[in-house]
């Protein structure tokens, strides 16, 4: 079940509010600029459909926002619990780090767990199956897949160069709760 905690910057242990609810996690995140849809495959995805099977399920809202928002390329990338480099992938984006172009993931299949550091709160958001999310540019924040990462997600780029990590150097997120490992990612 997707959800959004809001916490204030210096409080982890309890958070302001917590929403299970689409409409108001959208609400919530669309107040500090940030997109939260919920998208429905137009055709089933049968498990370790290829990238074009994924991205053709989807083509409607795909396009839909590319044309809207600019976004010239779309990927899928995949994760499993026994993927190789699972650790290094993980730690690449634990800490906080902003991006120059927007960080646009939909998750096909699995679970992540998006945080972001705005105007002195902290909005952890657990992205499931069916969630998209879209954090802007210059935003502060990281992400975490867990231990275990198991996810499908179609992935939004403007230019790819601009989707580079850079670190701000703030040491909060060790401060903030840590995603949990779910159950195996089916697409």
């Amino acid at each position: 079940m997707s959800r959004l905690r809001i916490f204030e910057e210096d409080q982890p242990q309890w958070p302001l509010a917590v929403h299970h609810d689409h409409s108001a996690i959208s609400f919530e995140l669309g107040k500090v600029g940030v997109r939260f849809e919920q998208w429905q495959a137009r055709q089933p995805i049968a498990p370790g459909a290829s990238q074009d099977e994924v991205i053709a399920a989807y083509r409607d809202d795909i396009d839909r926002l590319m044309l809207c928002e600019g976004y010239r390329s779309v990927d899928v990338i995949s994760l499993q619990p026994d993927h190789p480099d699972r650790a290094a992938l993980r730690q690449k984006f634990l800490s906080e780090h902003t991006h120059s172009e927007d960080e646009v993931r939909f998750f096909v299949a699995g679970s992540g767990q998006f945080t972001l550091h705005l105007d002195g709160k902290v909005y952890d958001v657990l992205c499931e199956k069916g969630d998209l999310i879209g954090v802007p540019d210059g935003t502060r924040h990281w992400f975490d897949m867990s231990e275990s990462p198991c996810f499908v997600a179609i992935r939004l780029f403007t230019n790819k160069d601009g989707w580079v990590a850079q670190s701000t150097g703030d040491d909060i997120a060790l401060r903030f709760p840590r995603m949990q490992p779910s159950v195996p990612a089916q697409a």
